[in-house]
């Protein structure tokens, strides 16, 4: 049945050159691999790694134990995020207001986090990075290097300009009052970078 709905709906935009939200939306209902849908195109997410996953578990994990009793939500890479016609799948997201008329997706997030990727990292810093900042409720945007140790902030209260952090320092959420050691975002990721500093720990 999938596979029929997006036959189906690849003809639809042989025809037409666009795929309506609402086509879309019923289309990942049934879906068994998730799709973005950009511009009247629905694009299927790549496989994600093993540290991908460690990452973005470990920051849903935090954002979820510090918000428990706070009206601020913590969501992982199921819950869509609506923008315009345009519908896309953060690794993570914090929403303080969610609307509950819209369980699939949301369009008011607070904190956007992405785990880079090199097929997606494209996307994160340029078609989605102009995207989500134009969002009126976010606060900040986050990438996260998975290959090596780089975690990189974007505040509008600090006009988008990045900040960058690396191991031994600590990154505030500053959106949710929350600051953690980058060591504990890459805790079970394996790369060289949190190789050598494991090691070095173990000589200390």
């Amino acid at each position: 049945m999938p596979q029929q709905f997006w036959s189906d709906t690849t003809l639809a935009l042989k025809n037409t050159g666009l795929i309506s939200g609402d086509d879309y939306l019923k289309g990942e209902l049934i879906s068994e691999v998730k799709h973005e849908l950009i511009e009247g195109v629905v694009y299927a997410m790549a496989e994600c790694s093993a540290n991908h996953q460690r990452i973005s578990v470990n920051v849903l994990s935090k954002f979820a134990n510090h918000l428990e009793n706070n009206p601020c939500e913590p969501f992982g890479s199921d819950l869509k995020l609506k923008i315009n016609s345009n519908f896309f799948y953060p690794d993570v997201m914090v929403d303080c207001r969610f609307d509950n008329a819209t369980p699939y997706f949301t369009e008011t997030p607070t904190i956007i986090v992405e785990v880079l990727s090199k097929s997606t990292r494209r996307n994160d810093t340029t078609l989605k990075l102009m995207s989500y900042i134009n969002i009126p409720s976010l606060k900040e945007y986050v990438l996260i290097e998975q290959d090596f140790v780089d975690i990189q902030v974007m505040r509008r209260s600090e006009g988008w300009i990045p900040k960058h952090y690396f191991l031994g320092d600590e990154v505030t959420f500053a959106a949710i009052g929350l600051t953690l050691p980058v060591a504990d975002i890459y805790l079970r990721v394996q790369n060289d970078d949190m190789t050598e500093f494991l090691d070095n720990k173990a000589q200390t």
